[in-house]
């Protein structure tokens, strides 16, 4: 085995230890452990993702041999970070049941005949919502819980979702000339470690469906069909859509009918309760995250801690984001000449800058990011995806910074580094 090789193998055997020993340290010795373990874990990755080995094929099956034990190790774990797996197994038994999951709460006595101890118990806002889940993620609910009605066998089937993620990241490698190693920086992460195999999050599903949209259009040549997938990913979460704009050719009118038809064919099964097919979306989450008000939004509420709350300081916050967020959408899409390592940069600054502008103050959410580290990896995006799970308090009583002192630094820390990338690139500029 060659020098690279040995090397690989053993930053592989360390992140395999890493992974396996975070979950247990966070039980046992609260959510520092479980932090310092995990940027461990991310440091490892970074190195590995910089070996590049000459011999391609062996690179890829031992980094994807050792993500596979890193998610094992995982897998079995109890959903004690989130509860969101729970609603997932609920909305597979009450569309298998012929039931819209749109149209009661789970506490609703016309579901009772569906309440078990196992699940029904630690479905959150089970008394007050209805589920928030898209139309393909409730086809992914039904498919996985007619195999198992469980937490495991969604978390299994969001791991064979990152297997498709894989494949569209190696796609993207060969296609921009980097090297395979560079799926490391994924695939050893510990943000989609901890959240898909170990929490079982839905984003999982809509990562893989943006990321194999991006591959068909950049190195298939197929925008009509990769518009169709980054759709079907934003139905399963709307995030997705970040994606399309980098993807457009301009005046090409084929992607830009694709996404509504598609959208439409998506949610027609679930038209019989009309806009209740919005789900919660429509009917609380914005208040009760702080979206309307706009405490939600980190930097807005770091402005009002400092200088006080204004009149209509949402409205102007969420403009000037709004408008960011635009400018930059509209740079992607009308970008001349852009390569396709150019339009995977884009892509990623673009949902970096929406992450951090919006700041949903979910780790998992940052999982949108996760796969750019790998094909268009920035410090920002480091930083973001390795320090959201800063965010997390589970284990009560332990030794932590506030969650308003972890956030500001954070997004200090994000901004930092989102500085520092546009001076190398201007320092690289002939």
């Amino acid at each position: 085995m060659s020098a690279p090789a040995l090397r690989l193998a053993g930053l592989g055997l360390l992140a395999a230890c890493l992974a396996a020993a975070a979950m247990p340290a966070l039980l046992r010795f609260g959510d520092d452990a479980f932090l310092t373990l995990s940027v461990a874990l991310a440091a490892v990755a970074a190195l590995a993702a910089r070996d590049d080995a000459a011999d391609r094929r062996g690179t890829v099956a031992l980094i994807l041999a050792v993500a596979l034990v890193m998610r094992l190790a995982v897998v079995a774990s109890p959903p004690i970070l989130s509860t969101d797996v729970f609603r997932y197994v609920w909305d597979g038994r009450v569309q298998a049941a012929g039931i819209n999951p749109y149209r009661h709460v789970p506490a609703d006595p016309a579901l009772a005949g569906l309440r078990d101890a196992l699940i029904f118990p630690f479905i959150n806002r089970a008394d007050y919502a209805v589920t928030i889940y898209p139309p393909t993620a409730q086809a992914f609910f039904l498919l996985v819980t007619r195999l198992s009605e469980s937490p495991l066998a969604i978390k299994l089937g969001l791991v064979a979702c990152e297997g498709l993620t894989a494949f569209a990241i190696l796609g993207l490698l060969a296609r921009t000339g980097q090297p395979a190693s560079r799926l490391a920086a994924y695939a050893w992460h510990p943000l989609p470690v901890f959240e898909i195999a170990g929490q079982g999050h839905i984003d999982g599903l809509m990562v893989a469906l943006m990321m194999l949209g991006i591959w068909a259009v950049l190195d298939r040549g197929r925008p009509v069909a990769g518009a169709v997938l980054v759709t079907l990913g934003a139905l399963a979460k709307p995030f997705s859509l970040l994606a399309l704009p980098s993807l457009w050719k301009p005046w090409d009118w084929r992607m830009v009918l694709a996404v509504p038809l598609t959208a439409a064919l998506a949610y027609l099964p679930y038209l019989s309760v009309g806009t209740g097919v919005l789900g919660f979306l429509g009917t609380g989450y914005a208040g009760e995250q702080g979206i309307a008000n706009g405490w939600g939004f980190t930097l807005l509420r770091l402005w009002r801690e400092t200088f006080g709350e204004r009149a209509h300081d949402t409205q102007i916050y969420l403009g000037l984001a709004l408008g960011l967020i635009a400018a930059l959408a509209l740079r992607a899409g009308f970008r001349r000449e852009a390569d396709p390592r150019r339009r995977l940069h884009d892509i990623g600054a673009l949902c970096v800058a929406f992450l951090v502008l919006f700041s949903p103050e979910f780790p998992w959410y940052a999982l949108l990011a996760a796969p750019f580290v790998a094909v268009a990896a920035t410090g920002a995006g480091w930083v973001l995806t390795v320090g959201s799970l800063a965010l997390y308090d589970v284990v009560p009583g332990d030794p932590q910074w506030s969650f308003e002192t972890r956030a500001a630094l954070l997004a200090a820390a994000i901004l930092a580094a989102a500085a520092a990338d546009r001076y190398r690139r201007i320092g690289r500029s002939p």
